[in-house]
Formats: C-alpha cells, sequence, structure tokens
C-alpha cells in the first residue's frame, strides 16, 4: 500500500457525499461513474470499511463515512484552493521574480526603471541582485538575468535586446603625455587598465583595416572587479581601459574620455534577457521580459 494518501480517492468521495450520488459526483469532477465507483471502493478497501451505503434510491454514508467526509471535504477545498492560486499566479504577474543584472549596468539602466515597473504591476516584488560575476541561474535559483556577455550554456535560453559596443578610451590629459595611438601597438600594456570579468581571457583583441589582426595583454597598475572603478584613474589620465558604451557615452558626450584607434575595433556583445526556460514561464517572467525588451531594446549608445 502507498504511504501516499489517496488523494484522489478522498477527493471523489467528498463529492460522492456532496452530490448523495455517484453520477452527480462524476458529472461534476468530469470523469465516469465507473471512475468514480472504483476510487470508492479503492478508498474502502485502504481504510478498511464501508463509507456509503447505496439503495436503487438513495445513497447514505455510513458511520465510518461521516468520520472520513469532514477530512475528506476540506482536503478538497485546500487542493482546489492550491490550484486556484497557482492559475491565478500563472495569469498575472505577481510574487517575487528574482533578476540578475551586471552591477554597473544595473545601476545605471535598471534601477532608473524600477518605478515604473513597481507602478505597472503592483503585485510584483523584484528581488534584485547586482554584480558583475556571472550567475548561475538554475543553480543559485534566479528567475531571470540580463547579461552582456556570450551565452555559453544551452541549458538557457536568451532574447537578445541591443548590441553593446567595447571601445578603448583616454582622457584628454593621458594623450597630452603620452601621445594618441594609431596602432594597437602604440598601446603601452603598462597603462592599459583591466577588468577581471572580461571575456577572452583579459586580452585586448583588435580588428582593423582589411581585417588586420592585434592584441594587447593589459598589465598596468588598476584591475577591477566592477568597471566603474576604472573611471577615476582614467579621469586622471593615468590609463586607458576599455569601457562598455553604456558607461562611456555620458563622458564621450561631454569631453573628458576620446576613442582611441578609429578604424580598430573589439568584439562586440550584446544585452541579452536570459531565463533558464522558455517553457511554461510565470506571468511574472513574461511581464519582466516584455517590460525589458520595450524599455531596452535599441541600436544607440544609451539603452
Amino acid at each position: 500500500m502507498s504511504k501516499l494518501p489517496d488523494f484522489e480517492g478522498l477527493a471523489l468521495f467528498a463529492k460522492v457525499a456532496e452530490e448523495r450520488s455517484f453520477a452527480g459526483a462524476a458529472r461534476e469532477a468530469g470523469v465516469s461513474v465507473a471512475t468514480v465507483s472504483r476510487a470508492i471502493g479503492r478508498l474502502e478497501a485502504r481504510l478498511g470499511g464501508r463509507l456509503v451505503n447505496r439503495s436503487s434510491r438513495r445513497l447514505a454514508l455510513t458511520a465510518l463515512g461521516e468520520q472520513v467526509v469532514a477530512g475528506a471535504a476540506r482536503s478538497f477545498r485546500e487542493a482546489q484552493d492550491a490550484e486556484d492560486a497557482a492559475r491565478d499566479l500563472s495569469r498575472r504577474p505577481r510574487g517575487t521574480v528574482r533578476l540578475a543584472v551586471p552591477m554597473s549596468f544595473g545601476l545605471r539602466w535598471v534601477a532608473p526603471l524600477l518605478p515604473d515597473l513597481l507602478r505597472r504591476y503592483p503585485e510584483l516584488v523584484v528581488d534584485l541582485h547586482l554584480s558583475d560575476a556571472t550567475v548561475d541561474l538554475i543553480g543559485e535559483g534566479f528567475d531571470a538575468g540580463l547579461r552582456i556577455a556570450a551565452l555559453p550554456d544551452s541549458s538557457l535560453v536568451a532574447r537578445r535586446l541591443r548590441p553593446v559596443s567595447a571601445l578603448v578610451v583616454a582622457a584628454p590629459a593621458y594623450l597630452a603625455r603620452h601621445g594618441r595611438p594609431e596602432h594597437p601597438k602604440d598601446l603601452r600594456p603598462d597603462h592599459c587598465l583591466g577588468y577581471a570579468y572580461r571575456a577572452r581571457q583579459g586580452i585586448w583583441h583588435f580588428t582593423g583595416p582589411e581585417g588586420a589582426q592585434a592584441s594587447v595583454v593589459p598589465a598596468g597598475p588598476l584591475r577591477v572587479t566592477n568597471a566603474d572603478a576604472l573611471l577615476p584613474v582614467l579621469l586622471d589620465g593615468l590609463g586607458v581601459a576599455e569601457l562598455p558604451d553604456f558607461i562611456a557615452a555620458e563622458y564621450l558626450a561631454d569631453g573628458r574620455l576620446e576613442t582611441l584607434l578609429p578604424g580598430w575595433h573589439l568584439p562586440g556583445g550584446a544585452l541579452s534577457f536570459v531565463t533558464p526556460s522558455a517553457q511554461a514561464r510565470p506571468a511574472k517572467v513574461e511581464a519582466l521580459a516584455e517590460f525589458f525588451a520595450a524599455r531596452l531594446s535599441g541600436t544607440g549608445s544609451g539603452a
């Protein structure tokens, strides 16, 4: 005998007691009368006694049936309530959604959108995790993530939102002291600042005119786990760094930084909305996906 309760038998017995009819219970449950009869017989065998007495005209609960029916009806209602709540949750954006986002992008572009998101979905609770480290969405229980990187994990489903360019930049003060490089080989590795979570093992791989290739291994005095930490040293004219366009844009616009090596390009990336699976995603995740697709998609240097 199974150690689990006979949930089906209890549920159908509750309907039989409510309808005072096997046929009525079958009709309400959407099953055959034979299914109801088998379930009641199975439950009686499990409990060791009759639950109902039937005649051609009426059905009555036995003393055992009277003892069991209240608990059976309560279990049936609780199961219905659980299903209704789950069904409602799958249709409406509500509940907690755990979202992993790179720190600099999250602070600049995601956090300012949160007021609109929460006003639009007042039953949503956002658990926002900001880190430049690659998060194991499945292993750490995240519902979704925004990523600016290659996505080697084939178990994840990605929706590309916008391209992200990588720019090599320096301050005018640096260029005044050291000159403007015309070729990647003119970059001094000991002046090139590093980013710990950069793809391609931290090497700057350039593609130039007519497909020419060149590489630089940064060996400067600073290596960080968040690209924003490069800015004070960069702005003080103490080095050269690679920055994503969404960080560099405001400093390029007001002249505090300048783009180097026109005609030479680093491999670009993309911002993607990533989930563990595209199948049967709850409404809260679908709402998040559509919201960020509408607000963050584009091709410019701003999101």
